[in-house]
């Protein structure tokens, strides 16, 4: 015989169960209309970080600063630390830059020479960056032709030791807002407008000295 305490149990154990599936249903639903909602918020403030035009900080502008220094005219200094590169004019003056280091610029100090200068130049990612991050750089392993998206920009200087490349280079970047900075790979980048600027101040031969 079933009595009434347990037909009552009985009945309330039914009721409730539609009622708890609703709730986790519910629940999920909320749960996924958030996370949308997270998604489309993330995507706008990407959007509008692309639309707003990208103003380089007056320091980092193209400017005659006081510079005192030992360098022969047209000389090259580039100071990664500050990330400053200067084009020596005189003993006190010289037109300055700013730059982004990424570790390879760090690598190197002491002086070389402009061994090789090139206008939109072609781009093959080294051994180190693609065992340091092959998903990103495994697939240009043969290289980039040169162009607007090519990640040494519009100019290349190449410093030679002799006959020897030395790897360093002073190149355009696709990422203008990463001067100032020091980032992960790369040597010493500038605007592309400046490095043309510089490219077109500077000869083959030119000595530089990374301090």
């Amino acid at each position: 015989m079933i009595n009434r305490r347990t037909l009552l149990a009985g009945l309330l154990a039914t009721a409730l169960v539609p009622t708890t599936l609703f709730g986790e249903a519910f629940a999920h639903h909320t749960g996924k209309r958030r996370r949308r909602r997270r998604v489309r918020a993330a995507r706008r403030r990407k959007t509008r970080r692309a639309r707003k035009p990208f103003k380089l900080a007056k320091r980092f502008q193209p400017q005659r600063v006081f510079f005192r220094n030992r360098y022969k005219r047209g000389t090259i200094v580039v100071d990664p630390r500050n990330h400053y590169l200067y084009l020596v004019e005189s003993r006190i003056h010289a037109r300055r830059y700013g730059v982004g280091v990424g570790r390879a610029g760090l690598a190197f100090k002491g002086s070389a020479r402009i061994g090789r200068k090139a206008k939109w130049p072609s781009w093959t990612p080294t051994a180190g960056m693609i065992r340091r991050e092959p998903q990103k750089y495994l697939k240009y392993k043969d290289g980039v032709p040169g162009g607007p998206g090519n990640p040494l920009g519009a100019r290349a200087l190449y410093l030679y030791k002799g006959k020897r490349d030395t790897l360093f280079r002073i190149h355009g970047t696709t990422a203008p807002w990463s001067i100032g900075r020091s980032v992960s790979n790369g040597c010493i980048r500038m605007v592309n407008d400046h490095v043309i600027d510089l490219y077109n101040r500077v000869p083959r031969g030119a000595r530089v000295v990374v301090i």
